[in-house]
């Protein structure tokens, strides 16, 4: 059935691709970029309030708030951006001799809009505003679409945990058995991330980072999921959002680092005197190098997902206006199918990606507040690394005896 329903909607996008194909080109960026306004295409879009910090020609400060982006610009306190550096409704620029000047800018600038590189200014809140009568814009505090989203992945949170904390608080779940589908599912998941993705990492530390973890892991797995829903936007397909969330892990990781996780860092431990002024280094730079990689991988794979759908739609588009309504009914029917198949990808990579950011979370953690100083003669003696001694620990064996237990399963599969 919704395998049907695809195929009818992308047929009836055909001959609306091919009669307003000479006015408007498809911008599969433009459909997965923030802006200032929920969109609910193809019955319209809802503006978001505008608040801006404002430093006016005197220099002091001052707070504008509007309805919306074309309020702000009926008001004459703010008004379009030009690409080409005039403010919008500005009066063209007039030579020595007389002449109105023509910049090449603006031409180019025309240009860039026909190629639908950048989108016309006509609309308000798709455009960059700027304040007029000689103030300036300190801040621009506005909510944008994906900051709406956010919130809304917070009341979701809010209205999955808050009743499950009372069942809890009432001993249902602790004395006796969970009750009810929705804490039977959460609580699994929730055992999944404790046993397999926090244990194994922070040993004995389990319960003081697991709180972190499991807001961590729903938060993401909500705003990814919240995008792939009709009229939907992914918060986490924002860097900004992606730069926030790497950047509690990165606090987190500095406060639990212990005197051996510094230690190895700026003091290198075996390392022959004349390497540590370039490992040093190397060490130093790694600490900023983790949240980098977690805030780009999550931000990547979000957006290169929703793009490869929209571009799928997009070839649709093209051919019809390219090659008429026929070919674009038959390019649907394939193009449906491929949608179908990256959107259930999507799914998948929605659960994959909030896993992979908790677990590397969890082992970034880990590796600052594990004690190696008791250690070293273990790993040295029976070949374990750090992380083996970790899991030793975490699961009360002996070193020797995990390292018996290695050996003893590796002959087996020789």
């Amino acid at each position: 059935m919704r395998l049907a329903l695809a195929f009818l909607f992308a047929l009836a996008l055909v001959p609306a691709a091919s009669a307003a194909g000479d006015e408007e080109d498809f911008d599969a960026v433009h459909h997965t970029a923030d802006g200032n306004y929920l969109d609910f295409l193809p019955i319209g879009k809802v503006e978001l309030p505008r608040l801006f910090v404002v430093r006016d020609a005197s220099g002091s400060l001052g707070v504008r708030f509007f309805g919306s982006s074309t309020a702000a610009v009926a008001s004459g306190e703010f008004e379009i951006e030009s690409h080409g550096g005039a403010a919008h409704g500005e009066e063209e620029h007039v030579g020595d001799a007389g002449h109105e000047e023509s910049p090449v800018e603006d031409v180019a600038d025309e240009s860039l809009v026909e190629l639908g590189v950048i989108e016309d200014s006509a609309a308000p809140y798709d455009a960059h505003l700027v304040a007029t009568g000689g103030s300036d814009v300190v801040v621009d505090l506005s909510p944008t679409r994906h900051l709406v989203f956010v919130f809304l992945a917070i009341g979701v949170l809010c209205l999955l945990f808050l009743p499950m904390a009372g069942k809890y608080k009432k001993g249902i779940g602790r004395d006796t058995a969970p009750r009810g589908l929705l804490q039977n599912m959460l609580e699994t998941v929730i055992i999944y991330v404790r046993d397999e993705i926090a244990r194994p990492n922070l040993g004995e530390k389990t319960s003081k980072y697991l709180p972190y973890l499991l807001t961590v892991f729903f938060f993401i797995l909500i705003c990814n999921l919240l995008g792939l829903v009709p009229f939907g936007a992914t918060a986490t397909a924002n860097i900004s959002i992606t730069v926030v969330l790497a950047v509690f892990t990165f606090i987190v990781t500095q406060l639990a680092g212990t005197k051996d996780y510094w230690g190895h860092i700026f003091n290198p431990p075996g390392v022959p005197l004349a390497l540590k002024p370039i490992l040093i280094p190397i060490e130093f730079i790694g600490i900023f190098t983790k949240p980098f990689a977690l805030a780009i991988r999550l931000f990547a794979n979000l957006t290169a997902g929703h793009l490869v759908i929209l571009n799928l739609i997009g070839i649709i588009f093209i051919i019809s206006k390219t090659f008429g309504t026929g070919a674009g009914i038959g390019t649907g029917v394939a193009a449906t199918f491929m949608v179908l198949f990256v959107y259930a990808l999507e799914v998948l990579v929605a659960f994959i990606q909030a896993y992979v950011f908790t677990i590397l979370s969890a082992l970034f953690i880990g590796m600052a507040s594990a004690e190696h100083e008791h250690d070293h003669d273990h790993a040295e003696d029976h070949g374990l690394t750090n992380h083996d001694v970790a899991v030793a620990k975490a699961n009360g064996t002996a070193p020797h005896k995990l390292h018996e237990r290695t050996v003893g399963t590796e002959a087996t599969f020789a």
